[in-house]
């Protein structure tokens, strides 16, 4: 009698990548809702469309002591940017710095402010957000320009906000993932005031040039799609091979401490597990999350995902842990 036990497959088992039931209903919804993908639209009505989105799927804003909206001065004007504290005052300590995902086309301070205030209250950390330029009319690497300007801003400047900040924290979604690496990257190469000391890239795009595996598993069906991606890119118009565009390339080894969030049902997986395994092979100390089940976007669709709350729980107690809090 043989000691291996061959385990067969039932006939009537699903089949294709593993969908949380919320993930799924939220897709049948938007499926079912006809609304045309934002690579039909024109920037402006995807931008309207993105910000209704919010009040569609996403939670209320946690209540905090303080929410101000505040500018800085930026390489094209100044930048627009939002202050999150739970506290009134605080002792000295890290500040943190949020970029907003949208492609770099869509996206504001507005879209992203559920999360920012849940960030600010669960990581009790002041966080800033940041209202960068966004393309077509303002393409690569005006973004990029903005969030390293404003970090720089916020270094010298926390005496404004009532802070003596003792290291800075970049962390982002989708785009905004991107920008938090880049950002980090420009104040590793020329130091501000205060040292970058973690940084969280929340399912980033970071290689313009992957067009197999997830993006192509995923390209449809799934909220984002390839068919959108490309549009962001057209319009971004980033160099292929730039750091400030394929954070994947060049060197990773400076990077501080990082934790790098994908989604497993998301055209960008893959290339945030390249971007994590090529970190850790550099020495860097990295933490690495997948949310098996769920999609792109996530923490903005607490509402619709009532699962992704405890996502993002996940990724709160992954930054604590970082940053030893």
């Amino acid at each position: 009698m043989s000691d291996t036990i061959e385990l067969q497959r039932d006939a009537d088992a699903p089949t294709g990548p593993f969908v949380r039931p919320d993930v799924a209903m939220l897709l049948a919804m938007l499926s079912a809702s006809g609304t045309p993908p934002m690579n039909e639209l024109s920037p402006a009505d995807a931008r309207e469309a993105y910000r209704m989105m919010r009040f569609l799927a996403d939670a209320e804003p946690t209540d905090l002591a303080i929410v101000r909206d505040l500018t800085c001065p930026g390489p094209a004007g100044d930048i627009g940017l939002r202050y999150y504290d739970a506290r009134e005052s605080r002792e000295p300590g890290p500040a943190i710095m949020f970029f907003h995902g949208g492609g770099f086309v869509i996206g504001d301070l507005d879209t992203h402010h559920p999360y920012c205030t849940e960030l600010a209250a669960k990581m009790d950390l002041p966080v800033v957000a940041v209202d960068y330029r966004l393309a077509p009319e303002h393409p690569f690497p005006a973004a990029t320009d903005d969030c390293e300007a404003a970090a720089r801003w916020l270094a010298d400047n926390g005496e404004a906000l009532g802070l003596d900040i003792t290291g800075l924290v970049f962390t982002g979604d989708s785009a905004g993932g991107n920008l938090a690496i880049v950002t980090t990257q420009a104040l590793i190469a020329k130091p501000a005031a205060v040292p970058v000391i973690a940084q969280a890239p929340l399912y980033p795009v970071v290689d313009s040039t992957q067009t197999s595996g997830s993006f192509t598993e995923f390209a449809e069906g799934y909220l984002l799609t390839a068919d959108t991606m490309n549009w962001f890119g057209e319009r971004y118009a980033g160099v292929p091979g730039d750091l400030r565009n394929d954070c994947i390339n060049g060197d990773l080894s400076s990077l501080p401490p990082t934790l790098l969030v994908t989604a497993g049902l998301d055209p960008l997986r893959d290339q945030g597990r390249d971007f994590a395994a090529r970190a850790i092979q550099a020495g860097v100390d990295v933490t690495f999350m997948e949310m098996r089940g769920t999609i792109h976007g996530f923490i903005c669709l607490r509402k619709g995902i009532p699962s992704a709350q405890d996502d993002c729980d996940a990724i709160f107690r992954g930054m604590k842990a970082m940053l030893a809090l």
